[in-house]
């Protein structure tokens, strides 16, 4: 038996300090509240109650914190029986073994490659400003996944992975805060956004089903201005054909990896060879912390703009070189749907 491992990386718990204030919180006294628009089941979540709770939030992410990132052992130590991710890996190929991925660091070219598992994006454009860091609290430990702006109806909403936002069947994330165009010791070059709200499938809450994980986040505004008017978005997709090229995004922070660079993949889809979910596979050595990041295809490397049709969620421990995303379906689209109402 082998396992799926989502692609969290931890941070330390530093003290530092305040960050800037934040408003724009629509307080909702009822938490965990299910409801089913468009016919599909969605599960909710209140991540802050009020402009009190958005100032702790942000107050208790400081640029040392947000640097200090340590995803080799705190990741060992709340991945083992009874940590973090207990409850959310699936039965895979008997022939696999559970790994930490790991890949050579290469040198960023200096045009976007149409193939590659991993290099840094330095040709900037919209992507660099729409995916960011994601940086929260489960279980009393600190984490990074990665995120990207979309665009709503109410300009404050990303999406990310299902187990960046919850831990499956267990517990929400807190202290959940999205740093759009993250840079080197902690750079917020667009502000720093606190969840209001969160939304999960109800298979991913009930189950931990990688075919639903996928999560999004309404924000809180930074300076009366929503995300969505400071860097931009992405376009998003549901029901897409399979297959085709795709570009990939995200912050790996396990090493070779340091988290301060956004990095990207690229290559042709490919289906799930175990046939154990409905996801497809892009060939990428990313690392801990990608995890949330946006996959696009329709993607201009001259404008960084797209269309994201899925994200990094999990790896098979026999293949460390092939990240998989959950397809966007119905379910997906129930949750953009709720989540740009909030």
């Amino acid at each position: 038996m082998s396992f799926s491992t989502p692609l969290l990386a931890a941070a330390s718990l530093l003290v530092g300090l305040v960050g800037p204030a934040l408003a724009g919180a629509t307080p909702e006294p009822q938490q965990d509240v299910p409801v089913a628009p468009l016919g599909t089941e969605i599960v909710e979540h209140v991540a802050a109650s009020g402009t009190a709770e958005l100032r702790r939030v942000l107050a208790y992410w400081t640029p040392q914190r947000m640097a200090a990132a340590l995803p080799i052992s705190l990741l060992d130590t709340v991945t083992g029986e009874g940590g973090l991710l207990r409850g959310l890996a699936g039965e895979r190929s008997d022939a696999a073994r559970r790994v930490r991925p790991t890949a050579p660091r290469r040198q960023a070219a200096a045009k976007p490659e149409t193939h590659t598992i991993g290099s840094r994006w330095v040709t900037g454009g919209l992507v660099a400003r729409t995916t960011g860091r994601v940086f929260l609290t489960v279980g009393g430990a600190d984490f990074v996944c990665s995120a990207s702006t979309i665009r709503s109806a109410n300009r404050d909403v990303v999406v990310t992975a299902g187990h960046c936002v919850k831990d499956g069947t267990g517990e929400w994330a807190a202290n959940w805060t999205f740093v759009p165009g993250y840079g080197t010791t902690g750079a917020r070059p667009y502000g720093q956004y606190p969840a209001r709200r969160m939304f999960v499938a109800g298979p991913w809450s009930r189950s931990g089903d990688d075919n639903y994980d996928v999560g999004m986040v309404a924000l809180a505004t930074a300076g009366g201005r929503h995300v969505a008017d400071v860097v931009g978005t992405q376009q998003i997709a549901f029901n897409e054909p399979r297959g085709g090229q795709a570009f990939g995004f995200g912050y790996p922070a396990d090493p070779p990896y340091d988290g301060s660079h956004l990095v990207y993949c690229a290559g042709r889809l490919k289906d799930d060879p175990y046939a154990q979910t409905r996801d497809q596979g892009l060939g990428c050595d990313m690392t801990a912390g990608s995890s949330g990041g946006p996959w696009m295809t329709k993607f201009d490397p001259a404008t960084g703009r797209g269309t994201i049709t899925s994200l990094s969620s999990f790896k098979y421990s026999d293949d460390p070189r092939t990240m998989y995303g959950p397809y966007l379906g119905d379910a997906a689209k129930a949750l953009l749907s709720s989540a740009e109402r909030a």
